[in-house]
């Protein structure tokens, strides 16, 4: 072995110990016990089976096919961990969901699949050759999808979190999230230009791997991440869910949809009914009824304000504000203006 591969191999190995012990300290040491410091020290610990398997690969001899394969099928599980971690990271008194499991049903019959790869397969069977390819392009794309949720979900975080209204903790969570997410993009992009190009050295990835977690270990360190978690983004959290409701009900004026219920706005802003009957009572004082009704009402005053209108009917500009019915728009308009309609209108002119 020549002296550039011990130094290859020491330093691939070091990440790779360091990466263990870090994981270690977070779900067995740290005073603080949290799920986002344990989900974050499992990622490590598939990581480093993961890049186990790529040092043994490309200095060992005669690998086990076996090991190949289970090494490769560990990135079919820190894609799902990842998005829980990020999501544990930006959302106070973060669970993981009850159907949690079925995000890790791909990695359990993959994994399952590989312990009955034999060598003999391995090296003369031509389908195992066309599984591997295909799924090799399978679980790479998978981790890929994984990054681009947890990508997504952090800008969505960072668009909600103004950086004026930012509070430290907050700054700190999200500088560390975006160091961890380009550290993932960092390490992907390492593996599958090897796969892409066969004259890149297969140890790029564990090197790579390995000055990503000393600078993730680093950053962790200052921004102080291990101690903080989404609880950071508690206090405001209902604020924030009345402002995305005002930016489905009130910019993209969803009131004028007729069939706009509780259940469906709850939906769309991915809330329970109950948590979002509750903010809009508690911030705009009304209930949802109401509340749509009011923005309606005032569609409809300004329509019913305008010269050019006065050819439409009460009943159509009643239709065309999202009432379903005359009579729902007459005593909504009267609950608000204290006067029908037609009366709003004679005014008006």
């Amino acid at each position: 072995m020549s002296f550039l591969d011990i130094l290859l191999i020491t330093i691939s190995s070091a990440g790779l110990l360091h990466g263990v012990l870090f994981a270690l300290y977070l779900m067995i040491f740290k005073n603080k016990k949290s799920l986002t410091n344990f989900l974050f020290g499992w990622i490590l610990v598939f990581m480093a089976f993961r890049i186990g398997k790529s040092v043994m690969l490309n200095f060992g001899d005669d690998l086990e096919p076996i090991f190949i394969f289970l090494g490769l099928t560990f990135l079919l599980i820190i894609g799902p961990f990842l998005k829980f971690y990020i999501f544990g990271m930006t959302r106070s008194n973060f669970k993981l969901p009850r159907h949690y499991i079925l995000e890790l049903v791909p990695f359990i019959l993959i994994f399952i699949a590989s312990l009955f790869v034999t060598r003999d397969w391995y090296e003369n069977s031509k389908f195992v050759i066309v599984i591997f390819s295909s799924g090799l392009i399978f679980i790479y794309l998978h981790l890929a999808f994984y990054i681009g949720i947890a990508w997504r979900v952090l800008h969505q975080t960072k668009k909600q979190y103004s950086k004026k209204s930012q509070t430290k903790s907050q700054k700190a969570i999200l500088k560390w999230l975006q160091f961890l997410l380009i550290g993932f993009v960092f390490i992907w992009i390492s593996y599958v230009i090897n796969i892409l190009d066969e004259t890149i050295p297969y140890i790029v990835g564990p090197i790579v791997y390995s000055l990503v977690i000393y600078f993730l270990s680093y950053k962790a360190l200052v921004l102080k991440s291990t101690d903080l978690d989404g609880d950071v983004f508690k206090t405001n959290d209902d604020e924030f869910i009345f402002t995305e409701i005002l930016k489905h009900v009130e910019k993209e004026k969803l009131y004028l949809e007729s069939d706009i219920s509780l259940v469906k706005l709850s939906k769309i802003i991915r809330k329970s009914p109950q948590l979002t009957s509750l903010i809009i009572n508690q911030y705009a004082n009304r209930n949802f009824n109401d509340f749509i009704n009011f923005y309606r009402i005032q569609e409809a005053k300004v329509l019913l304000s305008k010269a050019e209108n006065n050819a439409y009917t009460i009943s159509s500009i009643a239709f065309d504000t999202g009432f379903s019915s005359l009579s729902s728009f007459n005593s909504a308009f009267k609950k608000f203006e204290g006067l029908t309609p037609s009366s709003f209108r004679k005014n008006k002119i």
